[in-house]
């Protein structure tokens, strides 16, 4: 019976190694999950755009829509 105590205490010794190592694991990937994120927890990699760049933008596109439409016109 001796043979198998120092086998269960080899076996437990193994299992907090493991439990330890798996607690650095998950601490490791709860930290990689945390970067690139704000305090609200949203990425922050959204661009913020004035609202002059939005109407410039927006101005834009419905001149190039005018544009499409006329030579849709044109070749009709």
């Amino acid at each position: 019976m001796s043979d198998f105590s120092g086998v269960i205490q080899q076996l437990q010794n193994q299992k907090t190694a493991i439990e330890s190592q798996l607690q650095r694991v998950n601490a490791a990937v709860a930290a990689l999950k945390g970067i690139g994120k704000t305090a609200t927890g949203r990425m922050s990699s959204r661009r913020v755009m004035s609202a002059s760049a939005r109407r410039r933008i927006a101005a834009a596109q419905k001149t190039r829509w005018a544009k499409w439409r006329a030579m849709k016109k044109r070749a009709a």
